[in-house]
């Protein structure tokens, strides 16, 4: 069905979900009963960057030590967004839809989530992306490059593919309103990612994962449950490829003052 990706967005907007999430909760959000995160209604998280450098040992295996992965299945995270990793390890410890890393934070408090989101998100991200990353580039061909930028820049209306700009920013570092703060002390779009320069093959494997149904336990991920449908195979690998080709920058994701 044409549009059904921006439908599904709009609708995400206006759904009630069951479970209002807030930042400050204790983290204890694995009733059956209760299988959505509303990420429109959390408030911004803080935490200690220097105590949460020493809560990484574990981190540090698949995630390197300065937050860059040491293999493309896994996802940088220097750089990215404090409170979009906390809600990432809120959604791991909930467990509605188990992985790797759900075992991996079962024991991590709320504030030991709160330290290692705004570790992570205080490392500086590379200039570029690293040397020897085994990226597959000679299946990056210019065609499927120029492809994955117009996607990723205008989407696809003829077969419902939303601009993935709208929420991931113009330049792939996220959401310019990223620390937009409504009246009530809501940060909605806090949760959305900075994507550019991020791993191929981390990225093709989680927008399958949405287009497969397997993430959908948030609002965020019912949105990109919707959006990732319309994705076909070279679609996924078109963005990807694209996303992973862009050199990462000095500049961080939008890191502005709170906008009231």
């Amino acid at each position: 069905m044409k549009m059904r990706g921006i439908i599904l967005a709009v609708a995400a907007l206006l759904y009630t979900p069951l479970l209002p999430a807030q930042s400050g909760d204790d983290g204890n959000t694995d009733s059956p009963e209760l299988p959505f995160l509303d990420l429109r209604r959390v408030e911004l998280i803080s935490g200690d960057a220097a105590a949460g450098r020493e809560k990484t040992q574990i981190c540090a295996n698949c995630h390197g030590p300065d937050g860059i992965a040491v293999v493309t299945e896994f996802p940088n995270l220097a750089g990215l967004s404090a409170d979009y990793m906390y809600w990432q390890l809120i959604r791991y410890k909930r467990g509605v839809n188990p992985s790797p890393m759900t075992p991996l934070v079962a024991d991590l408090s709320e504030q030991d989530m709160r330290d290692l989101s705004v570790y992570y998100a205080s490392l500086p991200v590379p200039s570029a992306v690293p040397a020897g990353d085994e990226e597959p580039a000679g299946d990056l061909t210019p065609a499927l490059l120029h492809k994955g930028k117009q996607l990723y820049l205008a989407g696809d209306p003829a077969r419902g593919i939303p601009a993935c700009q709208g929420c991931h920013g113009a330049d792939a570092r996220g959401p310019a309103a990223a620390h937009r703060i409504l009246p009530g002390g809501q940060a909605p779009y806090a949760a959305y990612p900075a994507l550019r320069g991020q791993h191929y093959g981390y990225l093709q494997t989680k927008l399958a994962g949405y287009r497969d149904g397997d993430m959908d336990d948030s609002t965020s991920g019912f949105v990109m449950t919707g959006v990732a449908e319309t994705l076909d195979d070279d679609a996924i690998q078109a963005v990807a490829g694209w996303l992973s080709s862009l050199q990462i920058g000095a500049s961080p994701t939008p890191t502005s003052p709170p906008i009231r």
